[in-house]
């Protein structure tokens, strides 16, 4: 091998190991990269019998270069390679499937559109996590339509607009644009004129099992062939309020031999007598169904991409017939299955939640044995966590299961750091064994256990021991074996008592005695509520001097927020492991 050739084998190979190195975030291996470089350069394939001695050295030396080093020197030698690796970097952390025909818009636009009949229960976080986490992809722009267009059967609830928006922002978002489809009912009403003058629709009176018979056996409503001026003068009516529930409805022509009996001639609009909660919508009476309604808006408000339920695929048949009535573009849908939580006993359903609510089995929609997104807020849950474990069901189809423990694993991921630890021995509740108080004697007068485990600048607790502490029953020793007190030492058990030994830490590094956590036995009594139920306790004193809203982290129990601790006993709720 000549001296050029070897020079440009280093040269390459020095690119190839920086890439290798740089992607894998670990030292390169001449046997890694040997391949692919012989691959692209033919040339040097004569040369095989030598080519690991020169790649050897030029491997060491990057493995000798730090991080920075290393993509300072690429992009030296090779940037296009830079661009490669921060490519597939972004590719490896977009955990979403790409939408649909991209390229072809300006901007990709996406709304959520809730129902506000209540505020959300943990499956309704799926929308906004995924919509909003494919804004941030795409740089895009989200609309939050709220979809009240039935002030009867899905009764909007006043309070759930701003509880719903309060939702979106806990889970990391915000929506470019906030619109009532209750406000816009004048809006609705030009285009059903709009598609009565194309003749697109037709007023009906039939009563419903009776038009439901002809639709089934496909025959046309009597009404179908009405001329568009009669048409347009029932519909006016039907705005003006002069018909009542059930006397007439605004049909969209579609086919009615289609071989869904569900498209054939389907309602637009209807007359609800019910009033609307809200007073600038109160007196309206003629109401567009949602099909229609959320076509509409769709169309009006530029949406690219629609993500809805694989149950709704109707719905975007239905909208269909309308947009070509129009001449509109239909907007890029996916379809995805329903997500299923079995970590609760409650349902999720805002019916059945509001339901248990009124009947005072659940506190509110904060308890946490609800799954709703308040419970894991008021839990000391990041929005964050939730967001991440939605977005990794992905956009199938097919119905999903999400393991509540991904959500915990996420969220312990992001607050364990920051999180100070705490002693709380529990007493009494679900999955408790109870909890016992012994003298101790000997020892120092109080346990200084770290602030975090991780991080000793942080300091040291003060746990005072005032003669007696109280263990769960499952850590008390038998008599004559010892346990760790945590930041107090070695202990054993003996005559009803416990006495210090003076063991040094070798004791629980050998094996031979357990670590338990503990608390004096005068200290401050704690409530934890959980989703089995709340749990009973003592904690050590420094607990009570947190402000409330902060995380800790219960030493052998798990995280959790403090919530009121002017009561007695305080009040924490449990977030997880």
């Amino acid at each position: 091998m000549d001296d050029d050739v070897r020079e440009q084998a280093e040269e390459a190979a020095e690119v190839n190991a920086l890439f290798n190195a740089l992607k894998h975030e670990s030292d390169a291996q001449v046997g890694a990269i040997m391949g692919p470089l012989m691959g692209e350069n033919p040339e040097f394939r004569e040369y095989g019998d030598e080519m690991a001695g020169v790649l050897a050295p030029v491997v060491e030396r990057v493995n000798g270069m730090d991080a920075a080093e290393k993509r300072e020197r690429l992009a030296e030698l090779a940037p296009e390679r830079v661009e490669e690796l921060d490519a597939e970097e972004e590719e490896d952390d977009q955990i979403l499937p790409d939408l649909p025909n991209v390229d072809e818009y300006d901007e990709v636009r996406m709304r959520l559109a809730p129902n506000p009949n209540g505020p959300w229960h943990l499956g309704s976080a799926r929308m906004p996590s995924v919509i909003g986490t494919y804004k941030e992809i795409y740089d895009g722009w989200m609309l939050c339509r709220f979809d009240d267009t039935d002030p009867e059967t899905k009764r909007p609830d006043l309070d759930a607009y701003d509880e719903i928006l309060d939702a979106i922002d806990y889970l990391g978002f915000e929506p470019d644009e906030v619109v009532k489809a209750s406000d816009r009912l004048d809006i609705y009403y030009d285009h059903a004129r709009e598609l009565i003058d194309l003749g697109g629709a037709y007023t009906c009176s039939c009563p419903g099992e009776e038009f439901s018979d002809l639709k089934n056996a496909g025959e046309p409503c009597p009404h179908r062939d009405k001329d568009v001026e009669t048409v347009r003068e029932e519909f006016e009516a039907m705005v003006d309020g002069e018909y009542d529930s059930g006397d007439l409805v605004l049909r969209v022509k579609s086919d009615i031999t289609h071989k869904n009996p569900a498209l054939r001639d389907f309602v637009a609009f209807r007359m609800i007598d019910t009033p609307h909660p809200r007073e600038e919508a109160a007196e309206y009476r003629c109401w567009p169904m949602l099909d229609f309604q959320s076509g509409i808006d769709d169309h009006l408000t530029g949406i690219t991409h629609i993500v809805r339920g694989i149950d709704l695929q109707d719905s975007a048949k239905r909208q269909a017939f309308v947009y070509d009535y129009f001449g509109w573009e239909y907007p890029e849908v996916v379809h995805w299955g329903h997500v299923q939580i079995d970590a609760y006993d409650v349902p999720m359903s805002t019916s059945t939640i509001i339901e248990k609510i009124e009947a005072g089995e659940l506190t509110g929609w904060d308890d946490p044995r609800a799954p709703t997104i308040a419970s894991l807020r008021r839990r000391g849950i990041r929005g964050e966590a939730i967001v991440d474990a939605m977005a990794e069901l992905g956009t199938s189809s097919s119905n999903v299961d999400l393991a509540m423990s991904s959500i915990y694993s996420n969220n312990r991921d992001i607050v364990d750091e920051e999180t100070d630890r705490a002693f709380f021995v529990r007493e009494a509740g679900p999955g408790t064994e109870g909890a016992v108080a012994l003298p101790i004697s000997g020892g120092p007068d109080a346990g200084e256990p770290l602030v975090h485990p991780n991080h000793e600048d942080r300091g040291r607790r003060h746990v005072p021991v005032d003669d007696e502490v109280v263990l769960e029953a499952g850590d008390v020793p038998d008599e004559g074996e010892r346990v760790w007190l945590k930041g107090f030492g070695c202990v054993r058990a003996g005559d009803g008592e416990l006495v210090a030994t003076g063991d040094d830490l070798d004791v629980v590094r050998e094996g031979d005695v357990p670590v338990i956590h503990w608390a004096p036995a005068g200290g401050p009594r704690l409530r934890l509520r959980t989703m089995d139920g709340d749990v009973t306790g003592i904690a050590e004193p420094g607990v009570v001097d947190y402000d409330e809203d902060t995380l800790l982290q219960f030493e052998r129990v798990g995280f959790a927020r403090l919530d009121d601790l002017s009561t007695e006993p305080a009040v924490a709720y449990y977030a997880h492991p």
